[in-house]
């Protein structure tokens, strides 16, 4: 199982229905390929947690990288040994800015492997929620 996690920058001025849009693209595509995950927005950022086959995150990131929606992509964090997905029924879910803490606190009461619980630890405390 991959795990990775990206922030970027919205295009300025990006349509509501754009949003709708990924995700729609998303729930279509994921499912095929095996990738699970969720995708928050909110002030202008995007940060998006993908887990499924390696070849085929890789491809997704390949054409987020490539799409002119996102701006300044930085890849926060990348693992190859996760053991098991922390958002298993998450083809893609669109998560408000405002509700990433509860998404993110929930998501470290499921997890069971010792990577991902460090990982969402770092993000609660980034957040100052933890």
């Amino acid at each position: 199982m991959h795990n990775l996690i990206y922030c970027s920058l919205a295009t300025p001025n990006l349509d509501p229905a754009e949003i709708d849009q990924i995700i729609t693209t998303a729930k279509r595509y994921n499912p095929r390929y095996g990738i699970t995950g969720l995708l928050v927005y909110g002030s202008g950022i995007f940060f998006q947690w993908l887990e499924g086959p390696k070849d085929n995150v890789i491809g997704l990131m390949k054409r987020i990288g490539e799409d002119s929606r996102h701006l300044n992509l930085v890849i926060l964090s990348e693992e190859d040994e996760v053991r098991e997905r922390l958002f298993p029924n998450w083809d893609m879910e669109l998560v408000e800015a405002a509700e990433i803490g509860d998404v993110l606190k929930n998501a470290l009461k499921e997890a069971s492997d010792e990577k991902q619980k460090q990982m969402l630890l770092m993000f609660l405390k980034q957040l100052q929620i933890a």
